[in-house]
């Protein structure tokens, strides 16, 4: 089998003000990495619209009805603190949560093995009812209960790798004992949550705070004593990454001390976990990651490892 990419140029008109870090040059430089020969073999897919029936399953309907009215007509709008939006980013969203609801059906269908998702604006922030830290939906959160809902799957599990804690997919599985949520970040970092005790409501949720510095060795063995071993118990159908590359020690929102190497052992990781849980079955969505040249590094360091599982 193959590995998927998905992605869109609509992701490209969602424009934030100048010199704000998730710009559109973050996903111009990932897809020009990702042009390169050694990446031929991936079938590419333009991500479709998500369906407001696949947003409702997160998101209630006056949330996807406020981020409609917040598009504005011209310029540049801004709907929280660091949230902007301008008059292509409902499109964007709307590609962005579609690619990995499309990435789903490519997974399970057997027509890929992985797929990762070249998208922006990302989504781990957005909660329920609030978009927040440069997020609109949560298109993980998205795809994962289109899985169980759709696909009829029983039990999914999300690993999140951004510095930052994903607050917002948090809220949105947290009480739903078919999904798993896992997540490193720097802490204390925004947005100030992801306590270790913060458990979810059947005890779904693991957090595992780490301190500015923390390299790659002390991740790695956070992974290995605490969230591998968590994810192999729960037996997950489908995993799915949030896969933000902002723990890069070359990074200017962080203080993590990761190098591109420690992503390439993450995915090995991680697709060695799902090949013993779920089929090798994984869809990854890119959240973070503003430094631009460590971006594309660890981006198609993390796609060629996806690449080299699906052979």
């Amino acid at each position: 089998m193959v590995t998927a990419l998905l992605t869109h140029p609509d992701c490209l008109n969602h424009k934030t003000p100048s010199g704000h870090p998730e710009r559109i040059a973050r996903l111009e430089r990932v897809l020009e990495a990702l042009e390169h020969p050694e990446f031929d073999e991936l079938l590419r897919k333009k991500a479709p619209l998500v369906a407001d029936d696949d947003l409702l399953r997160v998101h209630p309907r006056e949330h996807v009805m406020d981020i409609r009215d917040s598009v504005p007509d011209g310029g540049i709008a801004q709907i929280e603190a660091d949230t902007y939006m301008s008059s292509g980013s409902l499109a964007a969203a709307y590609r962005a949560a579609g690619a990995n609801v499309r990435a789903v059906d490519l997974v399970l269908s057997g027509e890929v093995q992985n797929a990762f998702a070249a998208v922006r604006p990302p989504g781990h922030h957005a909660e329920r009812q609030t978009p927040m830290g440069f997020c609109l939906f949560g298109s993980v959160a998205v795809a994962a209960n289109y899985a169980l809902d759709v696909h009829g799957l029983k039990r999914v599990a999300i690993i999140d790798f951004d510095v930052h804690h994903g607050n917002g997919t948090q809220d949105l599985v947290e009480e739903d004992p078919r999904i798993l949520f896992t997540s490193t970040h720097q802490m204390p970092l925004y947005p100030g949550t992801g306590s270790a005790d913060e458990t979810g409501a059947a005890n779904n949720v693991l957090n595992v705070p780490l301190g500015a510095g923390t390299d790659g060795a002390a991740m790695r063995r956070a992974y290995q004593e605490e969230i591998f071993p968590f994810v192999r118990r729960f037996k997950p159908e489908m995993i799915f990454i949030s896969a933000g590359f902002d723990a890069h020690r070359a990074d200017p929102l962080a203080g993590l001390n990761w190098v591109t190497e420690d992503f390439v052992w993450l995915t090995e990781q991680i697709c060695d976990l799902a090949a013993q849980t779920c089929a090798g079955r994984v869809v990854s969505s890119l959240e973070g990651g503003y430094d631009l040249d460590a971006l594309a590094e660890a981006v198609a360091a993390h796609v060629r490892i996806l690449m080299e599982r699906s052979r």
